[in-house]
């Protein structure tokens, strides 16, 4: 006889679809930045710096949505979520002043994506399953990618033919109408559908357990916690801050048209799927520090190709070497944080971690914006990005993977 399908993959279903249209939300400066430039007195670094302070939102919420799971629930923090980011959006493509711009482009809508994008794809992850984990955290954080594939060229063109405006309310529409799959379909926790986590023998005692009280004050004493953290600064840095948010003004400096560089960062975001996938299901096999040192120094060596790429070849082997490890970063790093402190810590510890993800990236857009309003090229700051990615490299063998403490004979924890 067939076995029913787990319902689990119903939840990861949705939650992907979710990811999906976050990441398209935050995808949306790089699309949207030049022709944001040609409101009158909107210089690049000034829109860098709204985007910049909805990313740092973005990440500070994560720690707060960790928060919020575990008192009111899953899916009452992605309804949320989603009509705060719905509402921000089409309040963006009102608005006439950079000011209001970074209100509601950046800081509400960066809260809105941000309770929903770190922590979500994790605690799904871990509360649904206990075989298969590393390959779902690998595919929810391929759906980030997937979201850049449909959303950049998509949000790119509509901005060339009629205007980022449009494309705001488009995007701001479409978030608002995933609040009914959501309501219907999701559920925080195997229990609630009468399950137990994919993989847990019948008759385990499946033993729910919050997160530990003052977890964040001693993993902040210990040096693992400020490696996972660095690291993962560092991939912010050079993901989501420089590449995410820069790579299309870049190309067009380079002589490519801005689709033509919309087309290449969705390329990229193809390879990227690939990546996160497969660096789930390597993450269930091998040591995930390992991983980390190749996939920094990787991206290392692809930021130092990026000043000289001035056409179709060399633009799209950039996609191609990038592309494979853009948050293929994710699935070692939840699995070292979930090793190093505890399963049941998971969301609120990389919460934090994330923080420090967005950080990083809110730190390089602005700064990156910086560079090129002030020498008139991008390229010292992606040759900077690239030696922090080789620094990240070699700090990620520093970290521990100590267990969490033995649970009780007979019981799972969830």
């Amino acid at each position: 006889m067939r076995r029913p399908l787990f319902y689990g993959w119903i939840v990861v279903a949705v939650t992907a679809v979710v990811v999906l249209v976050t990441a398209g939300v935050r995808s949306a400066p790089g699309a949207f930045i030049l022709t944001m430039t040609e409101e009158p007195g909107w210089s690049t670094s000034a829109v860098s710096f709204a985007a910049a302070a909805g990313l740092v939102v973005f990440g500070l919420a994560g720690p707060l949505s960790g928060w919020l799971m575990g008192r009111v629930g899953v899916r009452a923090v992605v309804v949320a979520s989603l009509l705060i980011t719905g509402c921000a959006l089409l309040a963006t493509s009102l608005v006439r002043e950079i000011w209001q711009l970074a209100l509601t482009f950046g800081l509400i809508s960066g809260l809105g994506t941000g309770l929903v994008a770190s922590v979500l794809g994790p605690t799904i992850a871990t509360r649904w399953f206990v075989e298969r984990r590393g390959l779902v955290t690998g595919l929810l954080g391929a759906s980030t990618s997937t979201g850049q594939l449909i959303f950049v060229p998509l949000l790119t063109g509509l901005a060339v033919v009629v205007g980022w405006r449009v494309g705001a309310v488009a995007l701001g529409v479409l978030t608002l109408a995933l609040i009914l799959p959501v309501v219907l379909l999701v559920r925080g926790d195997p229990a609630d559908v009468g399950l137990r986590p994919l993989g847990v023998r019948a008759g385990a005692i499946v033993k729910v357990r919050p997160p530990d009280r003052g977890i964040m004050g001693r993993a902040t004493r210990t040096s693992d916690f400020w490696f996972l953290a660095g690291t993962f600064f560092v991939c912010g840095a050079t993901s989501n801050g420089i590449v995410g948010q820069h790579f299309i003004p870049h190309a067009v400096d380079h002589g490519f048209t801005a689709v033509e560089a919309s087309a290449a960062l969705a390329f990229m975001g193809v390879f990227n799927f690939i990546g996160t996938i497969g660096s789930g299901w390597l993450t269930d096999r091998w040591d995930p520090r390992r991983l980390l040192l190749m996939y920094y120094a990787f991206r290392g060596v692809s930021l130092f190709f990026v000043p000289f790429i001035h056409d179709t070849v060399s633009i799209g082997l950039f996609a191609i070497l990038f592309g494979l490890d853009y948050i293929a970063t994710v699935p070692p790093t939840v699995a070292l944080a979930a090793d190093r402190f505890g399963r049941h810590n998971v969301g609120i510890v990389y919460g934090w971690i994330f923080a420090a993800h967005m950080i990083g990236a809110a730190g390089a857009a602005w700064a990156a914006g910086i560079v090129r309003d002030s020498v008139g090229d991008y390229a010292p700051a992606f040759v900077a990005a690239g030696w922090l990615a080789m620094l990240a490299a070699f700090a990620a063998l520093f970290i521990k993977r100590e267990q969490p403490e033995t649970e009780v004979p007979g019981t799972v924890a969830a």
